[in-house]
C-alpha cells in the first residue's frame, strides 16, 4: 500500500511529503525548533501560533528561514 503524497516548493525546491501535513509536522520531521524560524506559506508570513492548524497541499510554495545569532 502505498501512501498519498503531495509535491510543494520548500526554498525554492520540489519536493513530495506526506499528505495532510501541517507545517508544524513538517519542521519536527525536519528538526527545526519552531521560535528559530519563519515561515512564508504561500507568499504569507505564517504566524507561530498557526504552525499546527496549516496544513500543506500539493502546489503549495514554502520559504524556511533559520535564524542565527552570533555577533
Amino acid at each position: 500500500m502505498s501512501v498519498a503524497t503531495e509535491r510543494v516548493i520548500i526554498n525554492g525546491k520540489p519536493e513530495d511529503l506526506p499528505a495532510g501535513l501541517t507545517v508544524a509536522q513538517l519542521l519536527e520531521r525536519r528538526g527545526v525548533h519552531t521560535t528559530l524560524v519563519a515561515v512564508e506559506h504561500n507568499g504569507r508570513i505564517l504566524p507561530r501560533d498557526e504552525f499546527a492548524s496549516a496544513t500543506i497541499v500539493a502546489g503549495d510554495k514554502l520559504e524556511i528561514v533559520h535564524f542565527v545569532g552570533g555577533g
